[in-house]
């Protein structure tokens, strides 16, 4: 074969990919939306328009599931991504159930780490099986927590420029002011049911930030760090490095605003 020949053979599998990409994007925004406006993410039959370690992710019952078995324990976070854009401003609706000792939650406006095999960097609505963190604001590998549960929150950026972990104190950003409560961590904790569905609720508008469960309000950040916020991003749901866990997730619905 000819260099020539090899050129154009590149060219056109670089076209297929091309094709294939902008087909799945097309796809996500022609779907059905239902009367509030919401498009479902997932078919309830195959893991089409995600991708992710299918040794930690499938289809079961109609809900996605993410699994780690003592066999297949991780060592970094692992991720599925959607794979239909990478939304701005939006709500996400979304049942969770998630065994006692798992650890979970929903990564958005977030983007894939290279060196990583399905990791992602961004902001997290956090999801535990013993319910210590759920609801919270997480930003994974990247400024940690910016909202505990019941907290409602302005973050701000360092006071001068350098590494991230300069102003990580205790797992979480300390260049953030508390402006009011949205009730007791024991309250709002009250609120979330363990080992059962709960239906996750994130409204996510310029700057703002805001994680519900079950319709109550758990935490509310407003980002004005402009050096390190996101404005758009991936979606992709997790798998957290522990113990053997299952977690399923269910009517996930998106509504880009």
């Amino acid at each position: 074969m000819t260099d020539k020949m090899k050129f154009k053979a590149i060219q056109a599998a670089m076209m297929l990919v091309l094709f294939f990409i902008s087909s799945c994007a097309v796809t996500a925004q022609n779907q059905k939306k239902d009367k509030e406006g919401f498009v479902k993410l997932f078919d309830g039959k195959t893991l089409k328009g995600w991708e992710g370690d299918p040794t930690y992710w499938r289809i079961e019952d109609g809900n996605l599931v993410g699994e780690i078995t003592p066999s297949t324990l991780l060592k970094t976070n692992s991720f599925i991504v959607w794979q239909g854009g990478q939304p701005a401003d939006f709500e996400l609706k979304v049942d969770c159930r998630i065994t006692a000792t798992g650890n979970s939650g929903i990564n958005y406006r977030s983007e894939r780490l290279p060196d990583v095999p399905y990791a992602l960097r961004g902001y997290q609505a956090d999801i535990d099986g013993r319910n210590r963190y759920t609801g919270q604001n997480y930003e994974e590998r990247g400024r940690t927590t910016l909202a505990y549960r019941g907290q409602k929150v302005v973050v701000n950026g360092a006071d001068a420029p350098g590494p991230l972990q300069a102003s990580i104190k205790s797992n979480a950003w300390t260049k953030t002011d508390v402006t009011s409560a949205l009730g007791t961590a024991e309250e709002l904790q009250s609120k979330i049911k363990s080992e059962d569905w709960n239906e996750i609720h994130l409204v996510v508008k310029g700057n703002r930030l805001q994680h519900y469960v079950n319709g109550v309000l758990m935490s509310d950040v407003t980002d004005n760090d402009t050096a390190n916020r996101k404005m758009s991003g991936l979606l992709g749901v997790q798998v957290h490095v522990g113990p053997p866990m299952k977690v399923e997730y269910r009517n996930m619905r998106l509504k880009q605003l």
